[in-house]
């Protein structure tokens, strides 16, 4: 199995058995299902955008693990969790969540003391928590920095997630390093933590980079970091260490499967350019439009392979068009009630289950996130998505972190839960919308260019 949405998922619903089992249908706790949000004053455009993206920010602020300042891997605010799960922190979302962080102090939605305040409780944690070869594992206790394992043999370093997170450090170094004196020794703090990753040595002497590495398994998860799904990051951040740093060679001979990775495949009129892993036909999840893009700007970004811009647009259209065709004619599937990625679900029984949300794997559930965190894509059909949830199904569908994670016309039901991979892009990418401002601080680093160009990217918006 070499699909990280299979794989994560997998991860997932082993990691949260208890989830699986409980029944949490806000049809049978709030409404149901028929009856409309009370109606509310109607707000512009950019109100409505601006408040998605203030309560969105709530889930990295109001609601992060108090110890270590950084994101829960999940919060429920009916208090039902798996075992000790609230206080779990998640190394990738954290990630996400320090680019909103940055996104709401240059909104004024905190103040600079508390950003620096908050930032300094991270830089200190993350300088202490457990590191393998410098990568941080996928989840750690939020209480002690040790490594929670995320299976029986995910108890090391986890160099996506570490991706993620460095994508977020950069962003906060560069967004300090001209500051105060306080600032710059911050900022300096942050820049130790990214240097000390050792990429390299996550090659475990291939042409490709691994996934996984455990101080009890060594290599046996195997994973190895082969295109196109949402690890794109990965190759850029190994490629742009200055202290540990990969050459080309892993990228084009393993990434890209030595140009395996492009895709002939149309779908609706939208050419799909890389092959999607083991979703060759309709493009996969939408968090693969997402992730790897929160500071990685696609606008006019190109390599051999492809444009990046093309790439994600294209897919984020397919499954626009997908949801308007509505093959399986689920309720309110439509312009305004699209976006399939990987998010809580519904399964059979009604239970709360975990799964990728696809075209080939539709089940009736849209994920909020899908829609939101592509507005940078698709503008007028994610506001439209923002709307109509905020104004009609806002009983269900909105709570003290933004939208919930899952909600479905089809079955009255969504989940009143949030994931913080899910609730970050949507900030990152409302701000990237909004000022571009994450996109800028990523793309402007010296380090980052310099390793985009090593893997041949040109930029013609960065002028590389």
């Amino acid at each position: 199995m070499s699909s990280h949405f299979n794989f994560k998922i997998f991860k997932i619903l082993y990691a949260l058995p208890a989830i699986a089992l409980l029944q949490c249908s806000s049809a049978d706790t709030k409404n149901n299902g028929t009856t409309p949000a009370t109606p509310t004053e109607r707000l512009t455009d950019e109100q409505l955008i601006d408040l998605v993206e203030k309560q969105t920010f709530r889930y990295f602020w109001d609601f992060a693990e108090p110890t270590s300042g950084l994101a829960r891997e999940r919060y429920h605010p009916d208090g039902v969790y798996p075992d000790n799960d609230a206080s779990t922190v998640t190394t990738g979302g954290s990630g996400f969540g320090l680019l909103s962080i940055i996104a709401a102090d240059s909104r004024g939605y905190i103040t600079r003391t508390q950003f620096m305040e908050r930032m300094t409780k991270i830089a200190g944690f993350l300088e202490r928590a457990d590191r393998f070869h410098g990568a941080w594992p996928h989840w750690m206790e939020g209480t002690t920095g040790h490594v929670k394992p995320f299976g029986t043999k995910d108890n090391g370093g986890d160099l996506v997630e570490t991706a993620f997170l460095c994508e977020g450090i950069i962003c906060v170094r560069e967004y300090l390093k001209n500051g105060s004196a306080d600032e710059r020794a911050l900022a300096a703090r942050f820049d130790a933590l990214w240097k000390g990753v050792e990429w390299d040595w996550y090659r475990n002497g291939q042409d490709v980079l691994y996934w996984h590495w455990s101080p009890n398994y060594n290599w046996e998860m195997n994973f190895p970091l082969e295109g196109y799904n949402e690890c794109l990051i990965t190759y850029v951040m190994a490629s742009a260490s200055e202290t540990h740093g990969i050459t080309s060679a892993p990228y084009h001979k393993g990434w890209a499967r030595n140009g395996g990775i492009v895709s002939p495949n149309t779908k609706y009129g939208y050419p799909l350019l890389l092959k999607h892993n083991y979703a060759e036909e309709f493009g996969g999840p939408l968090f693969w439009a997402h992730y790897s893009y929160l500071g990685l700007d696609p606008h006019q970004l190109t390599d051999q392979y492809a444009n990046y811009w093309d790439v994600n647009y294209n897919q984020v259209m397919i499954d626009y068009q997908y949801c308007v065709n509505n093959p399986h004619q689920y309720a309110g599937y439509g312009p305004d009630y699209w976006g399939l990625t990987a998010s809580y679900t519904r399964n059979p029984d009604g239970s709360v289950g975990y799964t990728a949300h696809q075209p080939s794997n539709d089940t009736g559930v849209i994920s909020p996130t899908a829609a939101v965190s592509s507005i940078v894509y698709t503008p007028q059909q994610s506001i439209a998505v923002m709307r109509n949830l905020y104004e009609n199904h806002k009983l269900r569908s909105w709570g003290p972190a933004g939208f919930y994670d899952a909600h479905s016309q089809q079955y009255n039901w969504s989940v009143p839960w949030y994931l913080a991979i899910d609730q970050g892009p949507m900030v990152v990418m409302i701000e990237n919308y909004r000022s571009g401002l994450l996109w800028n601080l990523f793309m402007n680093a010296p380090e980052v260019q310099q390793g985009l160009v090593k893997l041949g990217f040109h930029s013609g918006k960065y002028n590389f």
